[in-house]
């Protein structure tokens, strides 16, 4: 893809690298995830210090889309078993070895630079990453709303089929509790979170 700044770039960041950006990725991830289905009301004190985690971690990722100096979009990811209590508890719960788990943290990108590919290409790079630690294992988890949900945009498409073409299986079995406030409310409200995985041997 190309703009008026040039092509797009994909860049993966690995610690340190990742902290002149981490104002960038904030307001993105909270401009980003205010749509459904996360309508999110972030505030950039919380996303400076949920960023900061992947600077920290021993295998934290970013993958930015960058559209000349812009960050246009920004995806993460490290090790399971670095991650909180509550995003590994369903695999502990089903008895899984979490020290061989690669967990995506999301993806987030401008609505003008969709449909072009770089989507794909986040799933590559951290898909890359994960080889590149060791990791046989891949996961992400999506929200699950109410289909009768007041916000629900009527031609609203959801992401399976893409995810499933990346070689994704949905686990209704593996299902976690996040909790964040939704657009409006005054206080944070738990959503159910369905998981799905990816082999990398296969």
């Amino acid at each position: 893809m190309t703009s008026a700044g040039g092509a797009i770039r994909v860049v993966r960041f690995t610690g340190e690298q990742m902290r002149a950006r981490l104002d960038d990725l904030a307001r993105l991830r909270i401009a980003v995830f205010r749509a459904w289905p996360y309508l999110y009301e972030g505030s950039l004190e919380y996303e400076r210090r949920y960023i900061a985690r992947y600077v920290q971690a021993r295998t934290g990722t970013i993958v930015v889309a960058l559209d000349g100096e812009t960050v246009v979009g920004a995806s993460t990811a490290l090790a399971l078993d670095e991650e909180a209590d509550y995003v590994r508890a369903p695999f502990v719960r089903a008895g899984m070895d979490t020290a061989e788990i690669f967990y995506f943290g999301e993806s987030v990108l401008l609505p003008q630079y969709r449909g072009h590919g770089i989507g794909v290409k986040f799933f590559e790079e951290r898909e890359a990453a994960a080889r590149g630690f060791g990791y046989p294992l891949c996961c992400f988890c999506g929200v699950q709303r109410p289909d009768d949900h007041p916000m629900k945009p009527a031609d609203y498409v959801p992401l399976d089929a893409f995810w499933g073409k990346r070689g994704y299986v949905k686990r209704p079995d593996l299902v976690a509790s996040f909790s964040w406030r939704d657009i409006g409310d005054a206080a944070e409200t738990p959503k159910p979170m369905i998981y799905w995985m990816k082999d990398l041997r296969a």
